[in-house]
């Protein structure tokens, strides 16, 4: 199903309909461009938890993940050491996976150095921007996906696959891919149109 009926009548990306948290999260979040390397670090450290996952376990985790953290300031979580490794193996809120833990630390590291080399985070994801584009939510990869994954693993980040990617792609706005009818296609647009996302240093 495309499109699934919101709960003020309007028409919604149908994998909205499996839970009313998504509700929220795809009429505020989903799709809407951002250029901040808080959110952007958070996003894909959360993606790369979500292998193998659903996005609904990772939703409903959120907080836990943010306080287990250090809310995903960059610096911080760069400074975390093998006793934090334990201490969130012990965490019951989040989930539990030592190689996702200790990538996060990792890439909080290759963030800080990506930073120094492009400007920020921003700078850099959004070069990739989709510039070809499919029908919405046809795809789980894209071209412009395959080579921001590439780009970071050449630079040493871990659980950034194209499929891991791409969903990020998909939630930070650089891919508008709320389906045709759904009544945010448009917003997301219009706050992609107004943004003016950081360029490469």
């Amino acid at each position: 199903m495309s499109l699934v009926t919101g709960p003020d009548g309007a028409p919604r990306c149908g994998w909205c309909g499996e839970i009313a948290e998504f509700f929220p999260y795809h009429d505020h979040e989903w799709g809407f461009p951002v250029v901040d390397d808080r959110r952007l670090f958070e996003k894909i450290s959360l993606e790369g938890f979500q292998s193998g996952l659903s996005w609904r376990t990772i939703l409903n985790k959120r907080e836990n993940f943010r306080r287990g953290f250090a809310n995903f300031e960059i610096d911080a979580v760069a400074q975390f050491t093998q006793d934090d490794v334990e201490r969130l193996l012990q965490n019951s809120g989040i989930v539990r996976h030592r190689g996702k833990i200790e990538a996060v630390i990792n890439n909080a590291q290759r963030a800080q150095e990506l930073i120094k080399e492009a400007g920020s985070i921003a700078g850099f994801v959004w070069q990739y921007e989709a510039k070809t584009l499919s029908p919405p939510q046809s795809q789980t990869t894209s071209a412009e996906a395959i080579a921001l994954s590439k780009a970071l693993k050449k630079r040493g980040w871990k659980f950034v696959g194209p499929t891991t990617v791409f969903a990020f792609m998909q939630a930070m706005g650089l891919v508008n891919d709320h389906h045709e009818g759904c009544v945010t296609r448009a917003k997301a647009a219009a706050a992609r149109a107004a943004s003016s996302p950081p360029q490469r240093q």
